[in-house]
Formats: C-alpha cells, sequence, structure tokens
C-alpha cells in the first residue's frame, strides 16, 4: 500500500496541492520560529534577549502547530470524499482498512516531507527576519546572530509529519464513519471548550487594570469559545439555515445545497470562526491597552513590547493559514462540483444562475462564520474593556472587525465564485461525462 501511496501521488500530484500548500506554510513558520531556540541558545546571547526569543518561539510554536494540523486536516478531508469512490473500489476488490488507512496515511507523509523540504529555505530567510524585527525594537541585542539549527529542523520535520498522518488518520475516519456518531462524539469537547472559555473570560474581573495578566485571560477566553464554536460549526450552520427563508430560486437552492453538504463545509466555516474571533479579540485589545498607555504617559515595559509583538504575530499566522485553509478548500470542494453544475446547466440553468447560487451560498457562510466568531470575541474584548478603560464597547472594535470581515468575505466569496466560472469554462455534457 505504501507503494500505491507513492505512485498515486506521483501520477496525480494536482489532487495533492492543496495538501501540500499547507505543509509546506506550516513547515516553514513552525522552522522559522523554532529557530528562535537555536539562536536563543547561543553562547553570546544575554538573558533579556534570550527570554524574549524563547517566548517567541514558545507561543508561535504552539499555535503554528494547531495551524498545521488544522490547515492539513482541512485540505485531506476534502481531498478523502472526493476520492471516496475510488477508495470503495479498493475495499471491493479485497483492501483491507488497515491497508487503507496506510495508503492514505503514507499519501499525506509523502506529500508532508515534499513540503517540509521545500520549506527549509524560507524558514531560514523567515527566522532572519524575525530576529531583525526583534533587533529593530530593541527587544533583542542587535549582536546577536540568527542561528538555524537542530530545534528549527527537527520540530519542521516532526511536527508536520505527525501532524499529517494524524490529520489523514482524522480525514478517513470523517468519511468512512456516519454523521451522527461523529456528531456525537464532537459534542463534548465542543461543550467543554465553550465552559472553559466562558469562566477565563468571566475571570478577567479579578484583575485590576494595570495587572500584566489581565489580557491573558480574556484572550484565552475568546479563543476557548471560538474553538468550541468551530467544533460544533455543522450543528450551527444547520441551526442558521432552518430560521433562513432566502427569496428566489437561487436563494432557495443556495439553503438546500448548504444543508445537503454542512458536514463537508465545516471546515471552512471552523476557518472562519477561529480567524474572526481570534484577529478580532487579539487587535482590539491590543489597540486598547497601546492607547490606555499613551493617554497615561508611560512607556511600555519589555515584556509589554514582547506580548505586542507576539499579539501581532500570532494575528498575521492565523491571518496567512486561515485564508490557505479557506482557499485550498473551496477551490477543491468547488472545482468537484464540475459535474453538479454541468447538469444544472444541461436543465437549463445559464452561467449567471450557477454563479448566483454559489455567490449566495458562500456569503450565508460567511455571515454565519462571522457571526459566532464575532460572539466568541465580544466575550473576551467586553470584561477587558470594562476592566482596563471603563467602558464596554471600545471603539477601536469597528474598525479592526471592519478590516477582520473584509478579509474573510474576500477570501470565501472571492474564491467560490472564481473557481466556479473557472470550473464553467468547461462544457456542459463534458463536465457531466467527466464525473460520472
Amino acid at each position: 500500500m505504501l507503494v500505491l501511496a507513492l505512485r498515486s501521488v506521483r501520477q496525480r500530484p494536482g489532487r495533492f496541492l492543496a495538501t501540500l500548500l499547507s505543509a509546506f506554510l506550516g513547515a516553514a513558520i513552525v522552522m522559522a520560529f523554532n529557530s528562535l531556540h537555536d539562536t536563543a541558545g547561543a553562547p553570546d546571547v544575554g538573558a533579556v534577549s534570550s527570554e524574549t526569543l524563547r517566548t517567541a518561539a514558545g507561543v508561535v510554536g504552539v499555535y503554528g502547530t494547531l495551524l498545521v494540523f488544522f490547515a492539513v486536516a482541512s485540505a485531506l478531508t476534502v481531498n478523502v470524499r472526493q476520492r471516496a469512490a475510488e477508495l470503495e473500489l479498493l475495499r471491493c476488490s479485497g483492501a483491507t482498512p488497515g491497508q487503507i488507512r496506510r495508503m492514505v496515511v503514507g499519501e499525506a507523509v509523502a506529500v508532508a516531507l515534499v513540503g517540509t523540504a521545500a520549506a527549509v529555505l524560507p524558514a531560514l530567510l523567515g527566522g532572519r527576519l524575525l530576529v531583525a524585527l526583534f533587533q529593530d525594537t530593541g527587544q533583542v541585542a542587535a549582536s546577536v546572530d540568527h542561528s538555524f539549527g537542530p530545534v528549527a529542523l527537527s520540530s519542521g520535520v516532526g511536527v508536520t509529519l505527525v501532524a499529517s498522518a494524524g490529520a489523514a488518520l482524522l480525514a478517513l475516519r470523517r468519511v468512512t464513519r456516519g454523521r451522527r456518531r461523529t456528531a456525537r462524539r464532537r459534542s463534548w469537547p465542543a461543550w467543554a471548550a465553550l465552559a472553559a472559555g466562558a469562566v477565563a473570560a468571566s475571570s478577567t474581573f479579578a484583575f485590576s487594570a494595570t495587572d500584566e495578566m489581565l489580557m491573558a485571560f480574556p484572550a484565552q477566553g475568546a479563543i476557548l469559545l471560538s474553538v468550541g464554536f468551530a467544533l460544533m460549526a455543522p450543528r450551527l450552520l444547520n441551526g442558521v439555515l432552518g430560521r433562513l427563508a432566502l427569496g428566489g430560486a437561487s436563494g432557495w437552492l443556495a439553503v438546500r445545497n448548504l444543508r445537503r453538504r454542512a458536514g463537508e463545509l465545516s471546515g471552512i466555516l471552523m476557518a472562519l470562526i477561529l480567524f474572526t474571533a481570534v484577529s478580532t479579540a487579539t487587535l482590539t485589545m491590543q489597540a486598547v491597552e497601546s492607547d490606555e498607555v499613551a493617554a497615561s504617559g508611560m512607556v511600555k515595559s519589555v515584556d509589554a513590547k514582547n506580548l505586542e509583538t507576539l499579539n501581532y504575530t500570532v494575528v498575521g499566522i492565523i491571518v496567512v493559514f486561515v485564508c490557505v485553509m479557506l482557499v485550498n478548500s473551496l477551490y477543491a470542494a468547488t472545482t468537484y462540483r464540475g459535474r453538479e453544475f454541468g447538469q444544472q446547466r444541461l436543465a437549463g440553468a445559464t452561467p449567471g444562475q450557477v454563479l448566483g447560487v454559489v455567490g449566495v451560498e458562500a456569503l450565508v457562510l460567511t455571515v454565519v462564520g462571522l457571526l459566532f466568531g464575532t460572539l466568541a470575541a465580544l466575550a473576551g474584548i467586553v470584561p477587558f474593556t470594562v476592566v482596563r478603560s471603563d467602558a464596554v464597547l471600545p471603539g477601536q472594535l469597528a474598525g479592526v472587525w471592519a478590516a477582520v470581515a473584509t478579509v474573510g468575505a474576500a477570501a470565501t466569496v472571492g474564491t467560490s465564485l472564481f473557481t466556479t466560472r473557472r470550473v464553467l469554462r468547461t462544457p456542459a455534457v463534458r463536465a457531466v461525462g467527466a464525473g460520472a
């Protein structure tokens, strides 16, 4: 089966492009930040510089690992679902479930190895850029030289391979097992994350306005709540669709398609919720903190500067990964609908009508993701703002939310329409025949 996996990747590399891109970006980010551990371990690095570098590497390393897993899992879930008929044929031909698992995991590991190898040079350059950034802000001494060594390489290879193998197994289980069983198993972690997030957010009121740990608890609360909502993505989508009444043929078809494909779209909705919550909460709270410090006339400490740099860096990484996840998943999922679009056109639908349906689907998906992501973000923003500035909703929230919503909508709606237009270039008869 391992030989078959390598042959499958070599013969049809296009189907693994989304997984390769996710593994490449994940390995590059993980190695770039873990190279800060190699840099901090050099003998001529001072204590302050070493602490800054290790803190950045530790915090972003955790987020990077999670994001690698989610990104690869999202791409592989679409890949495995599209190959359900092929995998069923292998099973009917005598392949055991274990052999099929080894084949899918082997494909994922082979792609991850290629992505990791290609990511070494970008990670090296990225690590140098990070050290230069910390030096420009005075958080790391100018005499410190960047080092790219065993910690960076081992973490990049290890995290990417483990995440890819785990994501492959998860994707295979999602496709081969029933939705009800999956939904039941996902319920208790979702409720646990929501409960933990509510406790963390409410703990903000136990701190004073000048406490160094003030931002930590509302930020963790928003993240945990967004994780809880993300795990409940199919249920949330179905709940909204059950109360949504859209007029016209395009609206009716869009709601019908979203209900039918709620499980398939859960990865996209999860990415939107996490992106909206983490980005909105982090950027808004950091803006409030910076404005309060400026208004008081105080100078930021080294720890405060480290926290600010980490906040912006983490949000930047999340934005890149979520955009990659959205584009990869939407591109693959929409391309797979070529036969469906062909059937609609043979039944009398015009290309413009097909685009209209897909546009409404993407818009509904975007609104649902923004809604629950915003709710999770507000659960952290409101307690933090009340304690830090005696206000309820900060003035910075509107601008931050508008920017986040614009990026999320552009990635979701833009990718869906672009891919659909590309798929519609294939004649309807050929599209139906190719998907049969």
